[in-house]
C-alpha cells in the first residue's frame, strides 16, 4: 500500500507546476536531505489519513502532525545553512494567511449548519421526506439532485454538510444506504459547483484570476451533470429499495424553533456576503462569512433577550463544530505549502509542452492529483504557473480539478466535510469501494467537454 502511494505521489507531482516566486529568490531543496525527509514525511502522513479506519486514527492528528513538522524541518534547514530566514517568515505568513481564509469560511458555515441542527430543521426536513413514504433509494435520489442544484449557489462544501446532516437524521446505522448516499451528495456537490464561478473555490479562484468569464463556466453544465448523473445510477443499485421504518402514530412531528426561518435567511445571506466581499470589495471570501455571523450572533443575542438563555445559544453550536476537519485541513495545506516552498511541485513545468503531454492530458492529470492531495492547492499551483492555454482548457481544468476531487473521500473540501459529519461511516475504505463508480463518472464528463469543445466548438 505505502509503495503505491509513493509512486502515485511522485508520478502525480509530475503532471502539474507552480511558479508562485522567482527561481532566484528561493532556492531549490529538492535533492537535499531536508527536500527527501519532508516528501517521505508527506507519503507517510498521507497513509494514515487513508488508512484512518484501519488504524482507528482520526484524520486530522497525522495531518497536523506532518504539516507542522514539515515547515520547522525547513525552518531548521534554512538556519544550520545560514540561509535568509525572512523568506521562510514570509512564506509562513502567506500560508496562513491562506489557510486562515478558509479555515475562517469553513467555521462560519459549520456554525450555521450546528445552529440549524439545534433549531430542528434538520429534523423537519427528515420527518418531510420520510413521511411521505420514500423509499432508501428515493432518497438518495432527493438529496443527491438537491446537492447539485444547491451547490453551484451555496458552493459545494456548505452543501455537502447541509445534506449530509440530512442523510445521519433519516439514519443513523445502515451503512448500505448511508455509504453510497455519502458518496453521492459529494460527487453531486462538487459536480454542480464546477459549472459556477463560485460554487467551488476551485472555479472561483480560476474566475477571478480572468480565465473565463461568468457564461464561460455555465458550458460546463452539460459535462457536469451528465458525469454525476452516470455515477449516481451505478450507485443507485447499492442503495436499498425499502422504506425506512416510520409510523405516523409514534413520531412526533419536529417543530422548528422559533427564529429557524429567520437562521436559514441569515445563512442563504452570508453566503451571499461571501461571493460579494471577493467579487465586489475585493476582501477575502471569509470576511463576508464572518460578516454573516455576527449578524447571527446578534439575532442570538435577540433571541435570548425575548426567549430566555437557553432558546438559543450560538457558543453552543461552535462548540459542536467539527474540529477535526478544522485541523485537517490546516495540516495538509500546510504541507502541501511546505512542498511548495522546497520546490517540489516546480518540477515539471514542460508537461504542459505539446511536445510531452500537451494541455489536455496535463489538465486531466490534474484531475487525479486533485482526488490525492486537495484540488484547492492543485488548482492554485496550475494557476500559478499559467500556461499558455487557450478557454476550452482552462474549463477543462476547471471541471478536472473540481469533479476529480471526488474520486477519494479527501480529495475535497466537501468530501471531507461529509467524513466528519458521518464519522465512521463514510470513510476512506468505504468510498474506495465504491470509487470506480465516480472513475466512470469522470471519463463521462471529460468525453462530453471533448464533444462539445473540441468537435462541436461550443463554448469557445
Amino acid at each position: 500500500m505505502l509503495k503505491i502511494l509513493v509512486t502515485l505521489l511522485i508520478s502525480s507531482l509530475s503532471l502539474f507546476a507552480s511558479v508562485g516566486a522567482s527561481a532566484g529568490a528561493i532556492p531549490d531543496l529538492t535533492m537535499t536531505w531536508v527536500g527527501f525527509a519532508t516528501l517521505f514525511i508527506f507519503v507517510i502522513g498521507y497513509y494514515f489519513v487513508a488508512a484512518e479506519e484501519k488504524y482507528l486514527i482520526d484524520k486530522a492528528k497525522p495531518a497536523l502532525f506532518i504539516g507542522t513538522f514539515m515547515f520547522m524541518l525547513v525552518a531548521i534547514y534554512y538556519s544550520l545553512n545560514s540561509l535568509d530566514m525572512n523568506l521562510v517568515h514570509t512564506q509562513a505568513q502567506h500560508l496562513i494567511l491562506e489557510i486562515a481564509e478558509i479555515f475562517f469560511f469553513l467555521f462560519v458555515a459549520m456554525t450555521y449548519i450546528e445552529s440549524l441542527i439545534h433549531m430542528n430543521v434538520f429534523d423537519s426536513l427528515k420527518y418531510s421526506l420520510v413521511s411521505k413514504g420514500y423509499t432508501y433509494r428515493k432518497l438518495f435520489w432527493v438529496t443527491g439532485i438537491l446537492a447539485f442544484f444547491i451547490s453551484p449557489i451555496a458552493d459545494n462544501l456548505t452543501t455537502a454538510l447541509i445534506l449530509s446532516t440530512v442523510l445521519i437524521t433519516i439514519e443513523k446505522t445502515r451503512k448500505d444506504f448511508l455509504v453510497p448516499g455519502a458518496i453521492n451528495i459529494v460527487v453531486a456537490a462538487n459536480a454542480g459547483g464546477a459549472w459556477s464561478p463560485f460554487g467551488d473555490i476551485t472555479t472561483l479562484m480560476a474566475w477571478t484570476a480572468g480565465k473565463g468569464s461568468f457564461t464561460d463556466f455555465l458550458f460546463l453544465f452539460p459535462a457536469s451533470i451528465l458525469g454525476y448523473l452516470v455515477t449516481a445510477v451505478i450507485l443507485a443499485r447499492f442503495v436499498p429499495n425499502e422504506v425506512p421504518e416510520f409510523d405516523a402514530t409514534k413520531e412526533v412531528k419536529p417543530v422548528m424553533s422559533e427564529g429557524a426561518k429567520v437562521v436559514m435567511f441569515l445563512g442563504v445571506f452570508t453566503i451571499f456576503c461571501a461571493v460579494m466581499s471577493h467579487q465586489v470589495l475585493h476582501l477575502p471570501a471569509m470576511w463576508g462569512m464572518m460578516f454573516g455571523l455576527s449578524l447571527l450572533k446578534i439575532y442570538s443575542y435577540s433571541l435570548k433577550r425575548k426567549y430566555g438563555v437557553d432558546h438559543f445559544n450560538i457558543f453552543h453550536s461552535m462548540a459542536k463544530i467539527e474540529n477535526n476537519t478544522l485541523m485537517f485541513f490546516f495540516g495538509i495545506l500546510a504541507a502541501v505549502g511546505a512542498l511548495y516552498f522546497i520546490g517540489w511541485l516546480a518540477l515539471a513545468a514542460v508537461v504542459y509542452d505539446p511536445s510531452v503531454l500537451g494541455p489536455t492530458w496535463s489538465n486531466i492529470g490534474v484531475g487525479f492529483l486533485s482526488a490525492i492531495v486537495d484540488n484547492v492547492p492543485v488548482m492554485s499551483a496550475v494557476l500559478k504557473a499559467s500556461p499558455e492555454m487557450g478557454l476550452d482548457q482552462w474549463m477543462l481544468v476547471t471541471l478536472t480539478a473540481g469533479v476529480g476531487g471526488s474520486l477519494i473521500s479527501f480529495g475535497s473540501a466537501a468530501g471531507v466535510g461529509v467524513m466528519g459529519k458521518l464519522h465512521g461511516i463514510y470513510t476512506f475504505g468505504a468510498h474506495m469501494k465504491y470509487a470506480w463508480t465516480i472513475l466512470i463518472g469522470y471519463v463521462v464528463s471529460i468525453t462530453v467537454w471533448y464533444i462539445q469543445y473540441q468537435m462541436l466548438g461550443i463554448g469557445h
